[in-house]
C-alpha cells in the first residue's frame, strides 16, 4: 500500500490518453440553436434544462447523440451500412471527445399486438428456455412456449441439401406455442352487425348504414338489384339463406343492371375495403365507423393468454408459462427465487436480475403479458432502461429524455439512484429534465434559453447547481419555487359518481368526483389513476348534458403532411384571407391541393424509398422546402406570402393576424388558444410527427377548448413543461374552471396538487398493492394528515 503511494507521488505528468475528459461542442446550429459552444465533462451527470422549445433536444439528441450514432455506423463494413439508415451530419462545426451513445427516449414502443413487456425485454426468452428444461409434461423446445411461433407440420418428401449430401425427410414439424385461433394476439375481432345495417328497414328504404353505401349508389345497387332477396322486405324477415347471401356469400360473377359485376357478401366486402387497411390511413369518417363496427373480445380458445393448449399444460410447481407472464413482476421475481435447479443455475441468476431490475426501477406492478403499446411514455422509457442496468459497458454516453415523466415524487428518488449508478460505473450521463429533484443531483448543469423557439437556442448558464441558483436565469429563479396550498377552495356544483370500478387493478372503487372545480387524481406510478379516470369516466355524460372531453398524450392521427395549422383548423381562415385579398380561390393556398409544388406534391421534401435501407429525405430543390408552386408565392397578405406565414411561430402569427391588413378574427382566436396552452413557440407548419408527448397533449387541449365539453380530463399536462411554464398552465386550468367547466387532472407535480380544489389519492402502493382510494379531500387536509406517501411529499414540498 505504502509502495503504491510512493510511486504515485513520483508519477510523471498526466498520461496523454487521460486528457480527453470533455465532450466539446463548437458552433452547433441544429434547429433553433444559435452557434452554441459548450464543454461537457465526461463520466459525470450533466442535466440540460430550459423552457419548452429552448433547444435542449436539438443540442442533446439532434447534435451530440445523432453524430455519435452516425460515427458508429461508419465503422461497419459497406455491406452492413447498406442495411442501415443513412444519417445526415448535424449542423455543427466541431464535435470532439464523443463516446458511444445509448439513447433511452420516450418514444412509445411499437403497438404491434404481439409485442409485450416480456418480449420487449429478454424476460420472455429466458422463461421459455426455463419451461422447456423444467416444465412437466415436456412439450418441446423453447419455441413451443412462444406465442409468436406457429406450429408447422408438413408431410411428403422434403429434400434437405447440405454440401454434396442430400437427405430426404418424409415429414417435418415445428412445435410453436401460438394459439391457432387468435394467432398469438390474445383477442379476436368480431363485426357488430347493428353498425352495418338497420334490420327494421328494407334495402329499398336504405337499410345499409356503412359509409359509402348511400341508397342509389353503385355499392348499394350491388345488393338491392342482385336478385338474391326482395329489395322491399325488411332485413329481419330474411330467410336463413337470404341472410347468408346478404352477409357472407362468396364472390360470384353476375350481371347487375346489365353490367358484369362481382357480387359478394357485405362482411367480406367491407373486410377487404375497410377493415384490412391500416386504420391511420383511412378517412376520419370511415375510421370512426371501423372503431364502432369492430369489437375485440378475449380469444375463447386461449382465454386471452395467446398460447396453445399444449403450452399452457406444461407446468413448473403448478404454474404454467401463461400464469407466470400474468403475474405481477414483483410476485414473479419471488416465484423465480423459489426455484432451485443446479442444471439451469446461470439462467435463473440472469432471470432474477432482470426481474429485480423491473422492481428496482419502479415497474414491479407490470406483468410480462402487458401489451407494450399500452405503456405510457415514461413507462416505455423505463422498460428500455432495464437492458442497460446490468450492462458491463463503461465509458459510454447515456442520453435520457425526461426520465421522471409519469413518476410520483416517491419514485423520483429511485430514478435518481439509477442515474447516479450509471454514472458511477464510469459513464457520461446526459439528462434533459425539468424537475428540481433531478437538477439537484447534477454534477454539471447546462441551461438553455432564454425563451422558446427563435427566442431560445443560446446557453444562458453552464456550471454547478449552486451557480444556477445564484445565476438569475429563468430556471435558476424558479428552482426553489414552492407553491403554497390554497387558502380557500371552490365549492363543487355537483358530482360525478363512479361505483364499483374494477378496471385493471382497481378494487371495487366507489368515489364521487366533484364537478365545477379542479380535481387532481394522484398516487404512485401503477396505483390505478389512469384506470380510474379513463376506464370509468367517458361512458358518463356530464351533469349539464355536455360530454367528457378526454385529452391524453397519445400520438395524433395524421400524416407527415399534418402540422399545427392543419390540425387545429387554422389553415382554413388563413387560406380564405389570402384568397379574398388576392381575388383567387382558397385551394391555391393549400399545399395539399392546387397550390402544391408539382415536384414534391406539396410535401416540401422528396422521400426516396431505398427498398432494403431506410428511406432518405431531401429538401425539394424546386420550392426549396416551401411546399408551394412559385406562382402562388407571388400573392401576399399583409406583405407576407403563404409560406412565410406557415414559417411563423404561433406568437408571431397571433400578432400578424391580430391587426392591420391581415386582421383575421377566426385565425386570431385559434392562435390565442395555442398561445394560452404555452405553444407560442411552435411554427405553424412544423410536422406533427416532430412534437413531444406533452406538446401533442397541449395541442389537443387548444383544439378542444372551443368544444362544448362540460368535463375535461387531462393526463399529466405538465409533462415536458419548464417550472416557469407550469404557472402558466395553472392559470389556464383556472380559467377553464372559472368558465364553468369541470377539470380532472391525473398528475404528480406538487405545484398542481397544491393548486387543486380537491385531491383523490390512490394507493397505497402499485399494482395489486394499489387500486384503493387512500385519501379524498382538500390539499390542506392532505398536508395536515400526512397519512399517505403523497401527503408526506406534498407537506415537504410546501414546507409545512
Amino acid at each position: 500500500m505504502s509502495k503504491a503511494k510512493r510511486t504515485d507521488t513520483q508519477s510523471p505528468a498526466q498520461h496523454v490518453a487521460d486528457s480527453h475528459d470533455l465532450i466539446r461542442v463548437h458552433g452547433a446550429r441544429e434547429n433553433n440553436l444559435k452557434d452554441v459552444s459548450i464543454e461537457i465533462p465526461k463520466r459525470r451527470l450533466t442535466v440540460f434544462t430550459g423552457v419548452s422549445g429552448s433547444g435542449k433536444s436539438s443540442l442533446v439528441f439532434d447534435t451530440i447523440a445523432a453524430e455519435s450514432q452516425r460515427l458508429i455506423n461508419e465503422t461497419y463494413s459497406a455491406f452492413v451500412q447498406g442495411f442501415m439508415p443513412t444519417l445526415a451530419r448535424p449542423e455543427v462545426d466541431v464535435l470532439e471527445g464523443l463516446t458511444t451513445a445509448i439513447i433511452v427516449d420516450q418514444q412509445r414502443m411499437g403497438a404491434d399486438p404481439r409485442s409485450t413487456v416480456g418480449t420487449a425485454t429478454d424476460a420472455n426468452a429466458m422463461l421459455r428456455i426455463l419451461f422447456s428444461r423444467l416444465g412437466e409434461p415436456h412439450i418441446g423446445p423453447p419455441s413451443a412456449y412462444a406465442f409468436n411461433v406457429p406450429s408447422v407440420r408438413a408431410s411428403g418428401a422434403i429434400t434437405v441439401e447440405r454440401g454434396a449430401k442430400k437427405t430426404v425427410k418424409q415429414t417435418f414439424s415445428r412445435t410453436g406455442g401460438m394459439c391457432a385461433r387468435c394467432e398469438g394476439r390474445g383477442s379476436v375481432s368480431d363485426v357488430d352487425l347493428t353498425q352495418l345495417y338497420d334490420d327494421s328497414k328494407s334495402l329499398a328504404e336504405g337499410a345499409i348504414t356503412v359509409p359509402g353505401y348511400k341508397a342509389g349508389g353503385w355499392n348499394y345497387r350491388l345488393y338491392s338489384e342482385s336478385g338474391f332477396f326482395a329489395a322491399d322486405k325488411p332485413i329481419r324477415k330474411y330467410t336463413k339463406k337470404e341472410l347468408h347471401d346478404f352477409l357472407h356469400r362468396e364472390p360470384t360473377r353476375m350481371k347487375i343492371a346489365g353490367i358484369n359485376m362481382t357480387y359478394e357478401g357485405l362482411i367480406p366486402r367491407i373486410q377487404k375495403s375497410m377493415l384490412s387497411k391500416d386504420v391511420d390511413s383511412l378517412q376520419p369518417h370511415i375510421r370512426e365507423f371501423v372503431d364502432r363496427a369492430i369489437t375485440f373480445t378475449a380469444c375463447p380458445d386461449c382465454d386471452g393468454t395467446r398460447l396453445s393448449e399444449a403450452a399452457r399444460s406444461s407446468k413448473i410447481k403448478k404454474t404454467s408459462i401463461a400464469d407466470a407472464c400474468a403475474m405481477q413482476i414483483s410476485d414473479l421475481a419471488e416465484w423465480v427465487r423459489g426455484l432451485d435447479e443446479p442444471s439451469v443455475a446461470p439462467l435463473l441468476t440472469a432471470l432474477r436480475h432482470t426481474l429485480d431490475s423491473f422492481v428496482e426501477i419502479g415497474l414491479g406492478y407490470l406483468s410480462l403479458d402487458r401489451p407494450s403499446g399500452t405503456l405510457s411514455g415514461g413507462e416505455a422509457q423505463r422498460v428500455k432502461m432495464i437492458r442497460h442496468l446490468g450492462s458491463s459497458l463503461t465509458d459510454t454516453t447515456y442520453v435520457f429524455d425526461e426520465p421522471t415523466t409519469g413518476l410520483h415524487p416517491h419514485d423520483i428518488q429511485r430514478m435518481n439512484d439509477l442515474l447516479l449508478r450509471l454514472r458511477d460505473k464510469g459513464n457520461t450521463v446526459l439528462v434533459v429534465e425539468h424537475k428540481p429533484e433531478v437538477i439537484a443531483i447534477a454534477d454539471h448543469v447546462v441551461d438553455l434559453g432564454p425563451g422558446a423557439g427563435t427566442a431560445g437556442g443560446t446557453v444562458c448558464f453552464e456550471g454547478t447547481v449552486e451557480g444556477l441558483r445564484a445565476g438569475g436565469t429563468i430556471t435558476g429563479r424558479h428552482l426553489d419555487d414552492r407553491a403554497a396550498v390554497k387558502e380557500t377552495v371552490r365549492k363543487p356544483t355537483g358530482t360525478l359518481e363512479i361505483r364499483g370500478a374494477t378496471t385493471h387493478n382497481l378494487r371495487d372503487v366507489d368515489v364521487d368526483i366533484p364537478l365545477g372545480v379542479l380535481t387532481v387524481v394522484t398516487g404512485v406510478a401503477g396505483s390505478g389513476k389512469s384506470s380510474l379516470v379513463h376506464g370509468s369516466l367517458p361512458q358518463q355524460p356530464g351533469a349539464d348534458g355536455a360530454g367528457v372531453v378526454s385529452i391524453d398524450q397519445g400520438a395524433i392521427r395524421g400524416s407527415r403532411r399534418s402540422n399545427p395549422a392543419t390540425y387545429t383548423g387554422l389553415l382554413e381562415p388563413i387560406r380564405k384571407a389570402f384568397a379574398k385579398a388576392n381575388g383567387l380561390k382558397p385551394a391555391l393556398f393549400s399545399a395539399n391541393s392546387e397550390g402544391a409544388c408539382p415536384n414534391c406534391n406539396g410535401a416540401g421534401v422528396i422521400y426516396t424509398d431505398l427498398a432494403m435501407m431506410a428511406g432518405v429525405t431531401t429538401t425539394c430543390e424546386e420550392c426549396e422546402g416551401k411546399r408551394f408552386e412559385a406562382s402562388v408565392l407571388e400573392y401576399r397578405l399583409g406583405g407576407r406570402d403563404i409560406s412565410e406565414v406557415l414559417a411563423m411561430s404561433v406568437a408571431e402569427a397571433e400578432e400578424f393576424f391580430g391587426a392591420g391588413e391581415a386582421h383575421t378574427p377566426a385565425a386570431h382566436r385559434i392562435l390565442g388558444r395555442l398561445a394560452d396552452v404555452g405553444l407560442g413557440y411552435l411554427t405553424l407548419g412544423q410536422p406533427l410527427t416532430t412534437l413531444s408527448g406533452g406538446e401533442r397533449q397541449r395541442l389537443k387541449l387548444a383544439t378542444h377548448m372551443a368544444d362544448k365539453g362540460g368535463v375535461y380530463v387531462l393526463d399529466e399536462p405538465t409533462a415536458g413543461l419548464h417550472l416557469a411554464d407550469v404557472e402558466h398552465l395553472l392559470g389556464l386550468l383556472d380559467r377553464l374552471v372559472d368558465s364553468g367547466k369541470s377539470v380532472i387532472v391525473v398528475e404528480h407535480h406538487q405545484a398542481v396538487m397544491a393548486h387543486a380544489d380537491w385531491i383523490i389519492d390512490l394507493g397505497p402502493g402499485a399494482g395489486h398493492d394499489g387500486g384503493r382510494i387512500v385519501f379524498e379531500g382538500t390539499p390542506a387536509d392532505l398536508v395536515a394528515a400526512r397519512s399517505t406517501l403523497t401527503g408526506e411529499h406534498l407537506a415537504a414540498y410546501v414546507g409545512t
